[in-house]
Formats: structure tokens, C-alpha cells, sequence
């Protein structure tokens, strides 16, 4: 008995120094909004960089990450307990969580991901003159771009349709980004208001009654979250599906452009580390996405009718179900 007393007095200490070493390290608090596939993908591009700087989590840093789950009071109590919990840094992904952050504080350095407009949002006015303790990474989809694409394979097209969710502040930014460069191209858009996950369904529907040539679905969290049910509908009514997010098209898609959502996450985590390192997040200029991507699924393009130019194939990044196209090409 007296060996294990001696032991115990032995083995306390070290639990309680460990313990006081883990509460010291430098505590970075990481949430998103949903679980929605692209901000899954900025976290583990995050994540990534930390672990090819050498950090590990309970060793040499302490990451804490959090999950909303679509509730928008969550996440605002989520940014609340980081602060409350005194993190040394933030790292918001969407953009409901990078306005809860910049509620919860003015002064810990805040490093955002996947935020479409980060100033409308309130982190400042452009990408050198912004809010000292706020700096990150935009992801300002290629609206143009995709719409050009989508004249070039559907020669004909007029109308468009979206879906679109009043509540968050940057779908309303991408409708109105996508009705101005429509009318540039001379296209029409056509917008359904969503207000839950569970509506998605219904609008999409809804949609199909709006006498619309394709739908080019803009990107918003609540949509992305539900993107196959839009994707179920056009094709059963056999409409082009253009997505706003490259990842739209492993949810049923025929054709997206946009931003590798990975590599975005790991260009948020440099930042993180510069500032970890001792830099100021108000000499670090807010960034944007350069290289655009484009990704086609070719099961989805022939439930929706659509077929793709040979130069459309060949500049592709990504091609799914390409096998299936190949098969069906040699029975013909």
C-alpha cells in the first residue's frame, strides 16, 4: 500500500504539470458555420499547413474546433467562449462566423477563410486597409467566368435560374454579382429565395416553373449544404446545373468553376502561422483566389442534356465519371 501511495505522489505532479503545459500553449479557436464539403475542405487545408510547419495539437499548439451546425446563435456563442477562453487567435470559416468573431472582439487576431465579401461583412474597406486585428482569405467566386462557360456550351441560353438565401449576407452579394455580370452577357436571372435546408427542395421546384434555360447555382452555405436536392431536380427536369463551387459538380453538377477550397484552406493556415510567428494581422493584407478551376461531371451533363465542346474537355481540371463517357463511346 505504501508503494502505491508513493507512486501516486510520484505520478500527480507530473498529470498536473502536463496539464498547466497544455493550458499554456498558443491556443488557436477554429469553427465554421455547417458542415457544408467546402468549409470541411478549408479545415483540413488549414490543418495541413499547421502539420507541414511542424505543429501538433496537446504538444507544441492547442486547437480548438467547433461546429455551428447551422445555427446561427451557436456560432455567435461559439466566438463568445473563444474569447471568453482567451484563444491568442481566431479562425473563422464563412462568413456568419467571421461577423461573430468581429463581434466577440476587436482586439485577438482574427484570420478568416471563405468569406465572399469580408468587407461588407465589416473586417474593413479593402485588402491593405482593414480592421488591425482581421486579416484572411476571400473567396470571391469567378461569376464571369462561369457564366462565359456556360454561353459557350449552351449557345441559346437566355434565362438562368439560382436559388438563393435572404438571411446570409453573402448570397445576397453573389445574386447581385451574378444578376450584373448576366446582363453584361445579355442573360436574364431569375432568383428563389430559400430559408432553411429543408427548403432547398421545395425552391428548386419551385425553379423548374420559372420556364428557365439552366440553372447556375451561386454558392451560400445553406444551399451547399443541400446542393444534391437541386441537383435531383434538374435532373429529372432535365436542366443544365452550373455550379458557383467546383465541388457543386461531386454534387450533381454537369459543370463548375471555381476555387480548390484545400488550397484556400492552406492559405489561410500560412497566414495563421506569419502571425503566430509575430507578425500583425494589420500589416497582412487580405487575399484573394487566383487560379480558377474547372471541373465537369459527365453523368450529370447527360441526365441534363448537356454536352461538352472537345475544348471544354480538354482544359478541364476534373472530369467525373469520364470512364462511363468512354464506355458508352465505344457501344455506339
Amino acid at each position: 500500500m505504501k508503494k502505491i501511495i508513493i507512486l501516486l505522489i510520484l505520478i500527480i505532479p507530473l498529470f498536473l504539470n502536463c496539464n498547466r503545459e497544455n493550458e499554456n500553449l498558443y491556443t488557436i479557436g477554429i469553427f465554421q458555420v455547417d458542415d457544408a464539403p467546402h468549409l470541411n475542405s478549408v479545415r483540413q487545408g488549414f490543418l495541413r499547413a499547421l502539420e507541414e510547419a511542424g505543429l501538433k495539437d496537446g504538444m507544441n499548439i492547442r486547437l480548438l474546433i467547433r461546429n455551428g451546425m447551422s445555427n446561427i446563435p451557436e456560432v455567435q456563442s461559439i466566438a463568445q467562449e473563444f474569447v471568453s477562453s482567451k484563444v491568442d487567435m481566431v479562425v473563422p470559416f464563412s462568413t456568419p462566423c467571421l461577423q461573430a468573431a468581429l463581434h466577440a472582439s476587436s482586439e485577438v487576431p482574427i484570420v478568416f477563410s471563405s468569406v465572399a465579401a469580408p468587407f461588407l461583412a465589416g473586417a474593413g474597406h479593402s485588402v491593405d486597409d482593414h480592421l488591425p486585428n482581421v486579416t484572411g482569405v476571400s473567396s470571391k467566386g469567378p461569376i464571369k467566368e462561369c457564366l462565359d462557360f456556360m454561353k459557350e456550351v449552351l449557345p441559346g441560353v437566355r434565362k438562368i435560374g439560382t436559388l438563393w438565401t435572404p438571411s446570409e449576407l453573402n448570397s445576397k452579394y453573389y445574386l447581385d454579382l451574378a444578376k450584373e455580370m448576366a446582363a453584361e452577357l445579355g442573360l436574364e436571372v431569375v432568383a428563389v429565395p430559400v430559408h432553411n435546408k429543408a427548403g432547398v427542395l421545395i425552391a428548386a421546384q419551385v425553379l423548374m416553373n420559372k420556364k428557365i434555360d439552366a440553372i447556375y447555382q451561386i454558392s451560400d452555405n445553406t444551399i451547399n449544404a443541400s446542393f444534391e436536392a437541386v441537383s435531383r431536380v434538374a435532373d429529372e427536369n432535365a436542366i443544365p446545373l452550373f455550379g458557383g463551387a467546383v465541388y457543386h459538380t461531386r454534387g450533381g453538377a454537369c459543370a463548375a468553376m471555381g476555387w480548390d477550397f484545400i488550397d484556400m484552406g492552406y492559405k489561410t493556415g500560412v497566414i495563421a502561422l506569419r502571425i503566430k510567428n509575430g507578425e500583425s494581422p494589420a500589416d497582412i493584407p487580405i487575399q484573394y483566389m487566383t487560379k480558377i478551376k474547372l471541373y465537369l461531371n459527365l453523368e450529370a451533363a447527360r441526365k441534363q442534356r448537356v454536352e461538352f465542346p472537345e475544348s471544354a474537355l480538354a482544359r478541364a481540371d476534373e472530369i467525373l465519371n469520364r470512364e462511363e463517357k468512354s464506355l458508352e463511346d465505344s457501344n455506339t
